[in-house]
């Protein structure tokens, strides 16, 4: 069951910047959270209780997945692994390409750090199509590890991210949906 006190807290906190970073776009602005320490401890609690016990690592998506995810694997004990775009990480490393609605984008990680096996989280802030997270889920999966959860702060159901997240037969957990 979701905790509703937080969802309450997250909407009076995050702040919708119209028309940005383009005209149409409701840009939903996390930063005010950082401001308020307790607030971001509860947001890391909640994710903690949903991966407690069930991954091996968390793997965050650049950037934004980083401001919660590093402080999930710490609370959990557990590694925290980066995904960056394309050609931030030093050799050795491991990227797959993936199509954006306008052209294409590549995300990376260094070899060797999911381990095959591994039950794995994979965080990032907001879902929106899930394009960058399926990558990442398959980025993830072609080193032999199991993707066996994702979590996000944010989900904009209309954009329906979720659906394409169900071919890793995986729990999926938004904190708070749009």
């Amino acid at each position: 069951m979701k905790n509703r006190k937080l969802i309450r807290d997250l909407e009076e906190t995050i702040e919708n910047i119209p028309d940005f970073p383009k005209p149409g776009i409701q840009f939903k602005d996390i930063t005010p959270i950082f401001l308020n320490p307790k607030l971001y401890e509860d947001v890391i609690a909640d994710l903690v209780a949903f991966s407690r016990g069930k991954v091996d690592a968390v793997c965050g998506i650049e950037s934004r997945g980083y401001l919660f995810g590093i402080a999930v694997a710490v609370a959990l004990e557990v590694p925290f692994i980066l995904i960056r775009k394309a050609g931030k990480l030093p050799p050795p490393f491991v990227g797959i390409e993936y199509e954006l609605e306008y052209g294409s984008a590549e995300i990376e990680m260094r070899t060797g750090q999911v381990k095959p096996g591994q039950r794995i989280l994979i965080h990032d802030d907001l879902l929106a199509t899930g394009g960058t997270t399926q990558a990442a889920a398959k980025l993830v999966e072609n080193q032999g590890a199991t993707v066996s959860q994702f979590s996000f702060l944010i989900g904009l159901k209309d954009l329906n991210g979720a659906e394409r997240l169900k071919d890793f037969d995986a729990e999926v957990y938004t904190i708070l949906e749009y």
